[in-house]
């Protein structure tokens, strides 16, 4: 077994006999480990991108830090088909411990988005009652999907975020669809 003591005397033994000098404490600050995060990400990132929706595509501002990027969906079907959504991804540093955190920038009339943005989806919870929330085994590739499913299959009408906005559905659907349809010509046209 290595131990660290260990480790040290052979390091020590190593540079007496090449006669070099220990690294000074205060020039290790200067080297810069690489987080689990960024690790897991070089991985997941080639992945995600080969299984993402046809209506999804993604964005870097820097593609040195893919923990911080841009999702754009565009529905090619149901109440929001025609719109563009821009969501802002972030993959905090105790990913995948704890899940990315999620932002709508588009405003949007949805039972699971509210209009200024907050994303109501079990699978970016770190406790979910449902037992569906974040969980280390989900991927990024899982992010996508679930965030677009809310486009399609995820509507949530009976534990909705934005109440007004379930409660209008089921008070008048085609009055619904008419003021989601308003909200994708303002806010989400192509």
């Amino acid at each position: 077994m290595i131990t660290l003591s260990k480790k040290r005397k052979e390091d020590a033994a190593r540079r007496a006999s090449t006669g070099s000098m220990p690294t000074p404490p205060f020039a290790l600050d200067n080297i810069k480990r690489v987080s689990i995060r960024d690790k897991l990400l070089v991985k997941e990132v080639p992945e995600m991108n080969v299984n993402m929706p046809s209506s999804c595509s993604v964005q870097y501002e820097d593609v040195n830090k893919l923990h911080s990027f841009q999702l754009i969906i565009t529905p090619e079907e149901g109440y929001w088909r025609g719109g563009r959504f821009i969501f802002s991804i972030y993959v905090p540093e105790e990913y995948n411990i704890v899940p990315p955190t999620v932002n709508c920038h588009t405003r949007i009339w949805h039972p699971n988005i509210s209009e200024d943005g907050k994303i109501c989806l079990s699978l970016l919870r770190e406790h979910s009652v449902d037992g569906t929330g974040w969980a280390p085994t989900r991927r990024m590739k899982d992010v996508i999907w679930g965030l677009s499913f809310l486009f399609t299959d995820l509507l949530n009408f009976d534990d909705p975020l934005n109440i007004e906005a379930a409660e209008h559905y089921q008070r008048n659907r085609s009055d619904f669809e008419a003021k989601v349809r308003h909200y994708v010509e303002r806010y989400a046209k192509r």
